[in-house]
C-alpha cells in the first residue's frame, strides 16, 4: 500500500472512521473482537487510514486501538490512526495504544468557533493558538504523522481559522482536517472555506487538506465533492454513514461517486478528463461485504433506498424500467451492481453443504472466524439447512452475527422461551434464563402480546431497570421458510443499548435480542467509571464531535 507523504497528493485518501465516530451512533458499541473484525475488512477494502478509537476515552477504548494497531497495522496494511483531544495526557495516551502499527498518526483537536470557545472551552483566540501550536508539536515528538482538527470549522471566523492552521503546520501538522461539526454548511459555502485555506494559509502546501462532516441536512456528500474541486484531498467518512445524531459522510457512496463520474473529477486532481486512473485506492467490489459486515455487527439497519448498499438501490419494480434493463442495464442503471461487490450468481449452500464450503463463503463475505466460532456457526448453520431449502448470503450473515454476539456478550443466556397466545386468549410467557453466576432461573408473565409477554418474563428474572425504546423486526430473505431478524434498543439513564439476533422462530429471535441487549447494559453497570473526577471534568471540556 502507498503511503502518505506530507504533502498534497494526485488521488483522494479515504480516512475512515466506523470504528470512533460510527461507533457514537446510539446503540452501535462495539466489543474489541468485533472492532477487529471490521478493521481487518476496511484494509480489504483499501482505505488509507482506520480512525481505530478515541484511547483516552475508556480502558476498552485503549485496548481497540492498541489491537488494531497490532493486528491490522501491520508494514502493507493502512494508516492507524487514534483521536485525541489537545491535551498532554489524551496525545501521550494515543501515542502508546498506537505503538504496534507500523504506519501510525495521532488525531488532535480543539474547538475554533466563538461558540465553542465561550459556551465549552471557557477560552480565548489567543489561549486556542497557543494551545493548538503546543499540543501539535508534542504530538510530533511520538509520531512524525499528526493530523489537527479546528472543530467547528465551518461555524469559526475564516480569519481565525487561518491563523490556527498556519501555526497547527508550522508545529508540525501533516494534515488539517477542516470539520462539518454540526452539518451546518451547503456546498457552495464548504467549497469556499477550502478554497480561502488554499489561498490565505502560507504554509498549506506543507500539508494535506482533510474534510469531516455530518449529515444533518443530508448534504454531508455533496460538501465533501465540492471541497475536493478546491483543494481536499482527504475524506473523513464512515461506511453506511453511520455516525452521530444524523451520521457521516457515507463511504461508498463518496467512491462511488469518483468512480462513476471519474471523468468530471479528474481535471480537478491535474488529470486530463479520460484517464482511467481510479481516483482512489479503494477496492470496490469490497463495498457491498463491508457494508452488510458493519450493519450485522453495529445492528444498525440499511434503508431499502439507501444510494450503493440498499437492498433496492439495484432493483426495478416499474415496468417501464424493467423493460428498459433487460434490453440494456445502461437505460437505467449508471453503474453495475458487479461493481460494488454483488454477485449474479452465487454457489448455493444447503443441508448437504460441508464445512469447508461453508467456511469459504464465510470468508468471501469478509467474516474471519476461530474454529470455535466456525464450529458454533456451523451447527447452527445444519439445523436452519434442514428447514430451509437453500441458505442465500444473508442467511449465513445472520447466523454468524447472532453466534458470535451471544458468546462476546456473556451474561445472561437464554436457555428455553415457551409462549402461549391466541385472539381468544392471554398471551403468556415462560422463559428460563441461566444467570452470569449459571444459576438457572424460570419466571412466567403475561402481556399484550406474545413478544410482550416474553419481555416481561425476561425482565422478572434480569431485573435490570430499563426502557424499551425501539423494536424492528424484518425478513432476511422472501419465503415462508424466512430467517427474522430482530434488532432492540434499551434505554438506561442517558444510555442506549442495542440487541440483535435471528431465528426462523420470530419469538425466540425476540428473546435472544432482548437478553443481547440487556447483558450489554448488564456489562456496562458492572463496570466503574475509567476516570478520575478530574479527568471526567477534563472530558467535557471539548466534545467528541471533530
Amino acid at each position: 500500500m502507498i503511503k502518505i507523504p506530507p504533502q498534497q497528493v494526485d488521488r483522494i485518501l479515504i480516512f475512515d472512521t466506523t470504528l470512533r465516530d460510527g461507533e457514537q451512533s446510539p446503540g452501535a458499541t462495539l466489543h474489541i473482537d468485533e472492532k477487529l473484525t471490521i478493521a481487518r475488512q476496511l484494509a480489504r477494502l483499501g482505505v488509507d487510514i482506520i480512525e481505530a478509537g478515541f484511547p483516552f476515552a475508556s480502558p476498552g477504548d485503549f485496548a481497540a486501538v492498541q489491537q488494531v494497531a497490532k493486528e491490522v497495522g501491520t508494514e502493507d496494511g493502512p494508516i492507524i490512526c487514534g483521536l485525541a483531544r489537545t491535551t498532554p495526557e489524551d496525545i501521550k495516551t494515543a501515542a502508546e495504544a498506537l505503538k504496534p502499527a507500523v504506519h501510525q498518526r495521532i488525531h488532535t483537536f480543539i474547538a475554533t468557533s466563538d461558540i465553542h470557545l465561550e459556551h465549552k472551552l471557557k477560552k480565548t483566540r489567543p489561549e486556542v493558538l497557543a494551545i493548538a501550536e503546543e499540543m501539535v508539536a508534542y504530538a510530533k515528538s511520538f509520531t512524525e504523522d499528526v493530523e489537527f482538527s479546528p472543530e467547528d470549522a465551518v461555524r469559526s471566523d475564516p480569519e481565525f481559522l487561518y491563523q490556527v492552521l498556519e501555526r497547527a503546520i508550522a508545529a508540525g501538522a501533516t494534515t488539517v482536517n477542516i470539520p462539518d461539526t454540526v452539518g451546518y454548511t451547503t456546498p457552495q459555502e464548504f467549497g469556499t472555506l477550502i478554497r480561502g485555506i488554499t489561498e490565505n494559509v502560507p504554509n498549506i502546501d506543507q500539508a494535506i487538506i482533510s474534510v469531516h462532516g455530518h449529515n444533518d441536512l443530508g448534504l454531508a456528500v455533496a460538501n465533501f465533492l465540492e471541497a475536493i474541486k478546491n483543494g481536499a484531498r482527504q475524506l473523513e467518512c464512515t461506511i453506511n454513514g453511520i455516525g452521530e445524531r444524523a451520521g457521516n459522510a457515507a463511504l461508498e457512496e463518496l467512491v462511488m461517486a469518483l468512480h462513476v463520474r471519474r471523468q468530471y473529477f479528474n481535471p480537478f486532481l491535474g488529470r486530463v478528463p479520460e484517464s482511467e486512473v481510479p481516483l482512489t485506492q479503494i477496492d470496490t467490489q469490497q463495498i457491498h461485504k463491508t457494508s452488510r459486515l458493519v450493519s450485522n455487527l453495529t445492528g444498525m439497519l440499511i434503508q431499502p433506498n439507501k444510494a450503493i448498499v440498499g437492498c433496492n438501490a439495484f432493483a426495478h419494480e416499474s415496468g417501464i424500467h424493467q423493460d428498459g434493463v433487460l434490453k440494456h442495464k445502461l437505460t437505467y442503471e449508471i453503474m453495475d451492481a458487479q461493481s460494488i461487490g454483488l454477485r449474479d450468481n452465487q454457489i448455493v449452500l444447503g443441508k448437504h453443504s460441508g464445512r469447508n464450503a461453508f467456511r469459504t463463503r464465510l470468508q468471501e463475505l469478509g467474516f474471519e472466524l476461530s474454529e470455535q466460532d466456525l464450529n458454533r456457526a456451523f451447527v447452527r448453520f445444519k439445523e436452519l439447512a434442514d428447514k430451509k431449502k437453500e441458505m442465500c448470503d444473508r442467511d449465513l450473515e445472520a447466523i454468524v452475527k447472532d453466534e458470535t454476539q451471544s458468546q462476546v456478550l456473556g451474561g445472561f443466556r437464554l436457555e428455553r422461551v415457551q409462549v402461549s397466545c391466541g385472539d381468544h386468549a392471554c398471551p403468556t410467557a415462560t422463559v428460563t434464563l441461566c444467570t452470569p453466576d449459571n444459576q438457572e432461573l424460570t419466571d412466567a408473565a403475561i402481556g399484550t402480546g406474545p413478544v410482550d409477554a416474553v419481555y416481561k418474563a425476561i425482565n422478572r428474572v434480569v431485573n435490570v431497570p430499563n426502557r424499551l425504546i425501539e423494536f424492528s423486526v424484518q425478513s432476511v430473505t422472501g419465503g415462508i421458510d424466512a430467517i427474522g431478524e430482530v434488532t432492540i434498543r434499551l434505554q438506561y439513564e442517558d444510555k442506549i443499548f442495542a440487541g440483535y439476533s435471528a431465528n426462523t422462530d420470530i419469538i425466540v429471535a425476540s428473546a435472544q435480542a432482548y437478553v443481547n441487549a440487556l447483558n450489554r447494559l448488564y456489562a456496562a453497570t458492572q463496570q466503574q467509571s475509567p476516570f478520575s473526577s478530574s479527568d471526567s471534568d477534563r472530558l467535557t471540556e471539548q466534545t467528541v464531535h471533530a
